[in-house]
């Protein structure tokens, strides 16, 4: 209490008190509150009565307030000052509500931004900072008028897009081909000399250069050249990129280096970033090197990183955090009752590059997963446990899809992903053949989907050769024939700068086995760019990808480079998504594609130009929550001194949950940087601030609802309602107890 005393009492800069001054200015009500109130508490009731004038005024945006009506359809007929009016009666509702901030060691945050004003205005005094009344001014313009949500015209969407090459563009194919010829010398010379070895990958005596360069060439298309001489040191990163990385970067790989951060990096997916960083040429690859480049927070956060996602955290015979009873080993991941991930015990455990934002890099940190591919191989009892671990999706009432993932579904060999694949026709065929011994109503669900999560058509498109694909389209025809309806590629590209002729060539490859490829995006600040993602969305859409979702950035401080926040995300879905919105028509043709692959770019083609639509907005806004679930619904009710938002956010009403969620309450996030560190990086990414400036204003969001493409295909049975593998007796829970609105 004595330090929190000696901060009220501090004197706010020069600079601080000029924002507050024309808050004063713009506001003469906001300054006769505060200069009339004697107390905090006085200032804080005045607020409000003055507030619920405007509220009484707007009975919907009133009722929203009060949560007496929400979802998607009700927040899009509040007003953009009605916004602000919420987020202030909220800002007044948890005024003096503490919060840990696992952004900072799990310190106790308060959000008191009435009795921060009260003090700058009556003292000059305080603990909170210039980002804290930037905040406060800019919510204070929206809710009188001054700042007006701005929805550009589609003519203004596809210009921002055009900032944004794409890796198809003629000069980044020209560019990538030097980079090419310059790695694969290199390290041709560092195989001459000894210091690269292989014994799948070696000249025979006597050749020229220019046969060993032919030879090089023809390596490159073989993945395990890429995997072999994969970039695992600083110094060779910085060789490879022909010594152009800043001194700021080499020394932030040295630190990740003392830490044990893994540095894998192939010479394929090297060979896309540029070397040259004269200032005119660089930010296209900005996103690429942010993805493979750790940052200064994760350096300093890695050794305490903790699972994001709590139901990823199991004790063997114990429910995780949504109630699910797992396999006592850590190859089976659950949030929801209808799917569930399978990681298998073999080189799909590891990656084709390691992604600085993964979502399990507690993972890394603690040596699970790995880079050691000849350790990864998978053991002689690997097949049992297979068989055993499978039984659980066999066994239980619910589960319809299988997601196999990793690490990277596509790092298996080809024998292992034809093993996992054949196992997994079996446990659903058995799964569906026992259906015919239960009574109505007595039914389980059977396996309809099964997915493939993959960066390798990125990292490494070598991977995708027609004996893989083969093995794809087989199992694809074995398994339609025993009722399996959707066969998906999930794979995750981050920016039209990775769709290259290559991936481009491996997508054509998994679209002629008939599995249909979506892609999640992690919205990275990067990424978060005027016009990226839709320009993504785009590119995505002309190769045959569907976008599935965009993800908000998750994680606490080792991700603070890569975040952008949750505003961000929902002001880049209203006013830059809403130019590929879909109507009923097109939702129709597009179903269509879920079970028939084939032809996909074609029929993306027509119906982007039937609707006159530059790309399909099918993709979700979301964030994996720090509990169960993901939701990108949200209202602002709490900033902390320094200006970062604290978000409540409710659990996605759209889709079935664990009924765990029926007494977990809301989930609390403080953001971990602010909206002004936002656009300070932004502005250093060379971006046009004014461009951003309604991000201020979006305090609260509502999930979007699935995209229709992406629903289950319907049983011609009625499913049992009882869940198994849960922490309560199964007839304890019916189905009608699951969030299903």
């Amino acid at each position: 209490m004595r330090s929190l005393y000696y901060r009220d009492k501090t004197g706010l800069d020069v600079k601080t008190l000029r924002i507050v001054n024309r808050l004063l200015i713009e506001n003469p009500d906001i300054r006769e509150i505060f200069e009339s109130s004697e107390t905090v508490l006085e200032a804080r009731l005045k607020l409000r009565e003055w507030v619920l004038v405007y509220l009484n005024k707007n009975p919907h945006t009133k009722n929203y307030y009060l949560k007496k009506v929400k979802g998607h359809s009700a927040l899009k007929i509040i007003s953009f000052r009605d916004y602000a009016a919420i987020r202030l009666m909220d800002y007044l509702d948890n005024e003096g509500r503490t919060f840990a901030d696992p952004n900072r060691n799990n310190e106790e945050a308060i959000s008191s931004p009435i009795k921060n004003l009260w003090l700058a205005i009556k003292q000059g005094k305080g603990s909170a900072t210039e980002d804290f009344f930037l905040d406060m001014y800019y919510l204070f313009r929206q809710l009188n008028g001054k700042l007006k949500r701005r929805i550009q015209s589609k003519d203004h969407v596809l210009e921002w897009m055009e900032r944004h090459p794409s890796g198809l563009n003629e000069d980044i194919i020209a560019m990538r081909q030097k980079n090419k010829e310059r790695i694969l010398r290199k390290i041709i010379n560092k195989i001459d000399s000894g210091e690269l070895t292989s014994h799948r990958f070696v000249f025979e005596h006597g050749l020229s250069d220019t046969e060993k360069y032919q030879k090089a060439l023809a390596w490159w298309e073989d993945h395990r050249f890429h995997l072999v001489f994969a970039i695992r040191t600083s110094e060779l990163l910085n060789e490879m990129l022909d010594f152009s990385l800043r001194e700021k970067t080499l020394k932030t790989l040295k630190k990740a280096k003392n830490k044990n951060i893994p540095l894998f990096v192939n010479p394929f997916y090297l060979s896309n970033i540029s070397v040259d960083i004269r200032p005119y040429k660089t930010g296209a690859d900005r996103p690429l090197r942010d993805y493979i480049f750790p940052s200064r927070e994760l350096v300093n956060e890695f050794g305490q990183i903790s699972a994001w996602e709590k139901e990823d955290v199991v004790i063997p015979g114990e429910p995780n955090a949504a109630g699910w009873l797992l396999p006592p080993y850590r190859n089976v991941h659950r949030r929801y009752p209808e799917v569930a991930i399978f990681i298998p015990d073999t080189a799909g455990r590891a990656c084709g590059g390691l992604c600085v934002s993964c979502q399990r890099m507690y993972d890394f940190q603690s040596g699970h997963l790995n880079f050691n591919l000849t350790k990864l191989a998978p053991k002689m009892t690997w097949p049992e446990k297979m068989k055993t671990l499978l039984q659980y999706w066999e066994n239980d009432t619910q589960l319809k899809d299988i997601l196999i993932t990793g690490g990277d579904a596509f790092m298996n060999t080809d024998t292992s992903l034809k093993q996992i694949l054949d196992e997994v026709y079996e446990m659903a065929l058995r799964k569906k053949d026992a259906n015919h011994y239960r009574p109505e109503k007595q039914k389980y669900a059977e396996i309809v989907r099964v997915r493939l999560g993959t960066r390798l058509p990125v990292y490494l498109p070598q991977r995708i050769t027609p004996e893989f694909v083969q093995i794809l389209s087989d199992f694809k025809e074995k398994a339609s024939k025993i009722g399996i309806k959707q066969f998906v590629i999930q794979t995750h590209i981050q920016s039209a700068m990775e769709i290259t002729p290559e991936l481009k060539r491996a997508v054509d490859y998994l679209l002629s086995a008939g599995w249909i490829v979506t892609n999640q995006l992690v919205f990275t600040a990067a990424s978060a760019r005027r016009g990226h993602t839709a320009k993504l969305r785009q590119v995505l859409n002309q190769i045959g990808v569907i976008p599935y979702y965009t993800f908000s950035v998750k994680g606490y401080m080792e991700n603070y480079h890569n975040f952008a926040t949750n505003e961000r995300i929902a002001q880049e879905r209203v006013e830059e998504k809403y130019v590929g919105q879909l109507s009923k028509e097109a939702k129709l043709d597009l179903q269509q594609c879920i079970e028939n692959a084939k032809g996909i770019k074609y029929k993306l083609e027509n119906i982007t130009k039937k609707n006159g639509i530059p790309f399909l907005a099918t993709d979700r806004s979301v964030m994996n929550l720090p509990g169960v679930g993901k939701s990108l619904s949200y209202r602002t009710t709490g900033i902390t001194d320094d200006g970062r938002r604290i978000l409540e956010f409710e659990h996605d009403q759209t889709r079935k949950h664990s009924p765990i969620i029926n007494s977990m309450g809301n989930v609390m996030i403080v953001e971990s940087k602010s909206i002004k560190s936002f656009l300070n990086q932004m502005d250093d990414m060379g971006e046009d601030i004014d461009d951003y400036k309604t991000l201020w204003g979006y305090s609260a969001s509502e999930t979007e609802k699935r995209a229709s493409i992406f629903n289950y295909p319907e049983y011609d049975y009625e499913v049992v309602d009882q869940l198994t593998n849960f922490h309560l007796e199964p007839e304890q829970i019916t189905e009608e107890e699951l969030i299903d609105i």
